[in-house]
């Protein structure tokens, strides 16, 4: 189970998730996106709350309001941090989050440490909360499936890509051909370079 929210102080609305327990949590971290960016309290047991970015997009292109957003999410799905006044909230890219066999059920850790961004919030909004909760829904997500559906369409997406790039190329190719051999022809045409089979030392009009 997922629960999701719609944050609607950017148009459009963007969608913040979460899942159910830290088993759910296990599924997110394994079938996650690229585009997914992952919020938890720092240091203190939280839920994983994600934001998912369009194709291309990284952390700095993440509005302010939407991070604030995100991180009061957290942290009142946090059953310590939500008592607690400046919270630093941790952030990173999907692809950042590390995970290892030796590791307890929804912990992570990070590839690089570099990539994570940290975000302090000073105290529970409960206008911001209260906003969030009222768009909440639960949906019962195969987040295998739905990691597939979107490398499938991916795919997909690059090979159409490289079509039209060949198809380019290969139009590049003709013009440049067509322009060449009209060059060509042009320069022949010019009376420099035309021939003739006049013979100026035989214009005779006698017949045998």
């Amino acid at each position: 189970m997922v629960f999701y929210f719609t944050s609607n102080v950017v148009q459009p609305p963007v969608t913040l998730f979460m899942g159910l327990d830290k088993y759910e949590n296990e599924d997110l971290i394994r079938w996650g996106w690229p585009e997914d960016v992952w919020f938890h309290v720092h240091k203190v047991s939280s839920a994983h709350v994600y934001l998912r970015l369009e194709p291309g997009q990284t952390l700095d292109d993440i509005p302010s309001t939407v991070l604030e957003d995100a991180c009061q999410l957290v942290k009142a799905n946090s059953i310590n941090g939500n008592k607690m006044n400046n919270v630093d909230i941790v952030y990173t890219m999907w692809d950042n989050l590390k995970k290892t066999g030796a590791m307890e059920v929804g912990q992570v850790a990070f590839h690089r440490e570099k990539e994570v961004r940290m975000f302090r919030v000073e105290k529970r909004s409960n206008e911001i909360v209260n906003r969030l909760n009222k768009t909440k829904r639960e949906e019962s997500i195969d987040f295998r499936a739905e990691r597939e559906k979107r490398d499938a369409l991916e795919r997909a997406d690059k090979k159409r890509l490289a079509r039209e790039q060949r198809d380019l190329e290969k139009e590049d190719q003709k013009r440049r051909q067509e322009e060449a051999e009209l060059k060509s022809y042009n320069s022949l045409m010019k009376p420099e370079n035309m021939t003739s089979n006049y013979d100026p030392g035989n214009d005779s009009d006698e017949f045998m």
